[in-house]
């Protein structure tokens, strides 16, 4: 069988079973149940004007593409403007831009959790950190029950016990939710977590890593997301935030523009 044959029977076999997909253009009246959009800036025509506006008032020196990654040649002003913005926006030391929001998940768990870490995750996290757990150092990924402190508390628990690095605070555990979940719409009881990490870890090895991806815009003092409306920005490691749902800068899974934050 030849490689073409190969496909086109692997695509009758999807069409079969209703689970072939295509692209579709939807009607301009069209009403949006399905999209990120949330807030329908990506058809605001104050948006629109403001962002044009912006585009046309930069200098003519000032490129539209990078040119590079941002450790050769691609950085810029603008850039690092941007993220002393967010930075200050979100009440963080500092903020770093990545390309996607799902690089920025795989970025951060494949490259933070050091050799014999441990990380803690929500079952329902999404699939872009489940990857960087994959790429991770850590030495070990435990899952606990979606939103459920007293499963959190367990898991926990019987890893302390288990490992006298994580006792004496030698070890870190990394605990990472969504702090609103895209499919079901719940909030994460982020308090009930810290509490748990507080009473468990004393030593202060716990670090939380919350995707605000859903909530941005949304949720808390100007969009700023959950953990600032609950006002616990300062116990949380690294808050990853986007530009390309409720901000509509991209659409889709993984937008085009993503920040993160930390605080220690």
């Amino acid at each position: 069988m030849t490689l073409i044959d190969s496909l086109t029977s692997a695509l009758a076999r999807r069409e079969a079973k209703s689970s072939r997909r295509r692209l579709t253009v939807l009607p301009q009246a069209a009403v949006d149940f399905s999209s990120n959009d949330f807030l329908s800036l990506s058809t605001s025509s104050a948006y629109r004007d403001r962002f044009l506006s912006h585009l046309n008032n930069t200098p003519e020196s000032f490129p539209f593409a990078s040119g590079g990654s941002r450790l050769l040649d691609g950085n810029s002003a603008y850039a690092e403007e941007l993220e002393r913005f967010v930075a200050t926006f979100h009440k963080a030391p500092t903020a770093l831009l990545f390309n996607s929001g799902f690089d920025a998940n795989v970025g951060v768990l494949s490259s933070i959790p050091q050799p014999g870490d441990l990380i803690l995750y929500d079952e329902l996290i999404h699939a872009s950190i489940h990857e960087g757990m994959r790429l991770s150092r850590a030495g070990r990924r435990k899952m606990f029950a979606h939103s459920s402190s007293a499963a959190l508390r367990d898991v926990l628990k019987a890893e302390i016990e288990a490992d006298r690095g994580i006792q004496r605070g030698t070890r870190n555990v990394f605990i990472v939710i969504e702090s609103i979940y895209s499919m079901d719409g719940d909030v994460a009881p982020v308090k009930d977590f810290i509490q748990v990490v507080d009473e468990l870890l004393p030593r202060g090895n716990g670090y939380f890593i919350v995707d605000e991806a859903h909530a941005t815009g949304v949720f808390g003092p100007r969009g700023a997301g959950v953990v600032q409306q609950l006002g616990v920005q300062d116990r949380m490691f690294i808050r990853v935030h986007t530009f390309g749902k409720a901000l509509a800068s991209h659409g889709g899974e993984s937008p085009q523009i993503i920040s993160f934050s930390w605080n220690r």
